[in-house]
């Protein structure tokens, strides 16, 4: 059994290491509230937006727009990896990497044996496990949450809209932790490039007053292909901001999550140390008193 000084000097960690752990979990809960705010805010836009393209392509505006041409093959594939750039978020990191690698190694196998599967990772953790596994990583944007904007994001779509304009990239995806939860995140691998026009959920038909469909017939100046032409850059760099702030998001929760566990397993470990502490020094004393009676004894016989 370990000596009262040595079982009081744990405890005394342990405890130090509670504090850390409560601090950081206020912290990412104040972090996650601000989040979580920003990620609302920009869904409903990024799915009025997605609407907006969907009327203008029904209307003719596509056109010869090689962004939304697709490949039936494609040769060269590009996914842009959000991570984060911090630890202590329980399995946010890791559960996403795996997922992506495995889907990567299922969907691209023969684009990463022959080169021709790149990454561009955001967040620290990302370019770590990436570049150390094999990867072709073309870019890295690490520290990137520490001043999170949505001018940064927007120089890197630009940057991989550019590219795939020149024929180097066939297909774009992003690979991030959506929001669910605070405590769970759906992980997703979104295709951005070529556009597509597939909205998630459909549209219900809309009723005249007298309870009768109709159909809406727009109009639009100057025409939908020149509206559309100004619409995808921004309907792009919307994609990418949102699985920052989804990936920000989930980030916080599932850190805010891990550094509440271990705050309740920090308070196990000091109950169980106490007690063995208490044994201990009643085992201490036990054997003190036994000395002493039998001490006195020898001095009375």
């Amino acid at each position: 059994m370990a000596n009262l000084r040595d079982i009081r000097d744990r405890i005394s960690s342990v405890q130090s290491t509670q504090q850390i752990t409560k601090a950081m979990k206020m912290v990412a809960a104040a972090r996650l509230r601000k989040a979580q705010e920003r990620m609302m805010t920009t869904r409903p836009y990024v799915a009025g937006l997605q609407g907006v393209l969907e009327k203008l392509s029904k209307a003719g505006g596509q056109g010869d727009n090689i962004l939304f041409n697709q490949v039936e093959h494609p040769e060269n594939v590009l996914m842009i990896i959000i991570g984060s750039d911090r630890g202590l978020c329980g399995g946010f990191n890791s559960n996403l990497f795996r997922f992506l690698a495995d889907e990567i190694d299922e969907r691209f196998a023969e684009h990463k044996k022959d080169g021709r599967f790149s990454v561009i990772t955001i967040g620290r953790k990302a370019s770590d496990y990436f570049g150390k596994r094999g990867y072709n990583v073309v870019k890295k944007y690490n520290g990137f949450f520490d001043n999170l904007s949505f001018d940064t994001t927007s120089d890197i779509m630009k940057e991989v809209t550019e590219e795939f304009e020149k024929g180097t990239y066939d297909n774009v995806f992003i690979g991030f932790n959506e929001f669910k939860t605070v405590i769970s995140q759906n992980r997703v691998i979104r295709q951005v490039l070529p556009v597509s026009i597939e909205s998630d959920k459909e549209e219900e038909p809309q009723k005249d007053e007298k309870g009768y469909f109709e159909e809406i017939d727009y109009i639009f100046e100057p025409d939908p292909s020149t509206i559309l032409s100004d619409i995808i850059p921004l309907h792009l760099n919307m994609q990418l901001w949102r699985a920052v702030l989804e990936s920000n998001a989930s980030e916080q929760g599932a850190r805010m999550a891990a550094m509440d566990n271990a705050t309740e397993n920090a308070k196990e470990i000091i109950r169980v140390l106490k007690l063995e502490y208490n044994q201990a020094r009643q085992a201490a004393i036990t054997t003190e008193i036994s000395e002493i009676v039998s001490g006195a004894e020898a001095l009375s016989a």
